[in-house]
């Protein structure tokens, strides 16, 4: 058995981790400015992010500023 077919299983798991942050971006940057539509970017992100079109559309939601809510009285 060559060593490294050995070791590979303990180097994988990196490189999945760090493609599983890059997939999530969009939903871990809508987390981190505290968006309103955090879920919806995510469930966008979760299932249409692998078409790419998907995953630029939650990049683009989850980067836009939020407008403030305006209260009529």
């Amino acid at each position: 058995m060559h060593v490294l077919a050995f070791f590979f299983p303990f180097l994988f798991p990196p490189f999945l981790g760090l493609g599983f942050l890059f997939y999530f971006l969009p939903s871990i940057i809508a987390l981190a400015h505290s968006k309103r539509d955090t879920v919806a970017i995510f469930l966008l992100n979760l299932f249409f992010g692998w078409t790419f079109i998907g995953w630029i559309v939650a990049l683009i939601w989850a980067a836009k500023v939020d407008v403030p809510y305006v209260v009529v009285r």
